[in-house]
């Protein structure tokens, strides 16, 4: 089957990279496929003579305290309204916060705040396990097999079939609770985003028993510490029913708030599987898009939406992510790779698209009618 990367990628390459020659995980900018003659290389100088990846300590300081204080107003707020029903609108806040947050420990994992690979993984766990009671540990991992491969239904967690499925060839294969909602998960796609502020405090927990895990106990001291004083807080300070409504609201918003940065990055663009393998540049800017918009769209995905420049150089500052747009644009005109960027709505209506697309067969196939498979 011929896709918009086999469209994209010259009969013969000379920087084709192999398997597992490139490191492209948080912290590393594909070193390993910028050979001498690549034209990732060629890009990556052009980069560097912009200054683009220079630190940004000033900016990281003002945006970690600037965040670190949002986090603070929402607890104060929490314990000054009291017995509300206000405290509604006060979760709905935390559930910002909480996204605002997991962008600062994204850009921690990435070393784009701290050269040194111990700061960033202290303050990492501080932001995630402590603060957010997500596992940097286990977020860490799976984020740098996404980064190495985007989009491989094989290698990418991010596109593995799960709740929701991402090709027609998962579709036809799903059973189960996926194989239900696939039929019907472009509409189900916002609400299930309401779980996922849940998720990932499960998922977190139960990444401590897998072998890769690393300070497993430190990982798992600090999410206890984040569950207890959590759920003291908001039992202390409201009712009962008023503080599970309150949990609710706030990690429902979170949920949405974190898939609405992540999800039109990458969804309903090109996937590979088996040994669909296209060199570096190709591989991260193919399966990418970008979202246009201004200085406010900048503030709400966190940078995100160069998603294109930020998977060519993960660790370059997000203040940087604008500026190198119109380098990396122009130069992937020049070599005849298609740079694909939509508006924010535009990028969530491909997404679901692609959404009911992929999940067609599982509609038309008469034997899945009132059954779970």
């Amino acid at each position: 089957m011929t896709t918009a990367i086999d469209a994209a990628q010259p009969p013969t390459t000379s920087d084709s990279s192999a398997p597992g020659s490139d490191s492209s995980g948080p912290g590393s900018d594909g070193a390993g496929s910028g050979r001498p003659g690549s034209d990732f290389s060629r890009l990556s100088a052009r980069i560097s003579a912009a200054g683009l990846m220079a630190r940004r300590p000033l900016y990281y300081a003002v945006r970690l305290t600037l965040v670190g204080l949002a986090f603070a107003a929402g607890w104060v707020a929490l314990f000054t309204v009291g017995a509300s029903w206000w405290q509604l609108a006060v979760a709905a806040y935390l559930g910002l916060v909480y996204g605002q947050l997991a962008l600062v420990a994204h850009d921690l994992a990435h070393r784009q705040v701290f050269r040194g690979r111990r700061a960033g993984e202290l303050f990492g766990r501080a932001v995630g396990n402590l603060c957010i009671g997500m596992s940097y540990g286990w977020w860490m991992n799976k984020h740098t097999r996404h980064h190495a491969n985007p989009n491989h239904e094989d290698l990418d967690p991010d596109v593995a079939p799960d709740i929701l499925v991402w090709s027609r060839e998962q579709a036809v294969e799903a059973r189960g609770l996926p194989r239900f909602i696939g039929r019907h998960q472009a509409a189900l796609f916002f609400p299930l985003l309401t779980l996922e502020g849940f998720n990932l405090h499960v998922s977190s927990f139960r990444a401590l028993r897998r072998p890769h895990m690393k300070r497993r106990w430190l990982e798992a001291g600090l999410l206890l510490v984040h569950t207890a004083a959590y759920l003291g807080a908001l039992f202390w300070a409201l009712p009962a029913g008023m503080a599970l409504a309150v949990l609710f609201v706030h990690h429902s918003v979170f949920g949405v708030y974190l898939g609405s940065i992540f999800a039109p990055n990458h969804k309903g663009m090109p996937t590979l599987k088996g040994d669909e393998r296209p060199d570096f540049l190709r591989r991260q800017v193919l399966t990418s898009r970008n979202v246009r918009g201004g200085l406010l769209t900048d503030l709400a995905l966190g940078g995100l939406n160069y998603q294109i420049e930020h998977h060519l150089f993960p660790s370059m500052p997000t203040p940087h992510l604008r500026k190198a747009r119109p380098l990396v644009r122009e130069y992937c005109a020049e070599i005849g790779v298609p740079y694909h960027e939509t508006g924010l709505v535009q990028s969530w209506r491909e997404a679901l698209t692609h959404l009911r697309d992929v999940g067609a067969p599982l509609r038309e196939d008469p034997h899945t009618r009132g059954t779970n498979g």
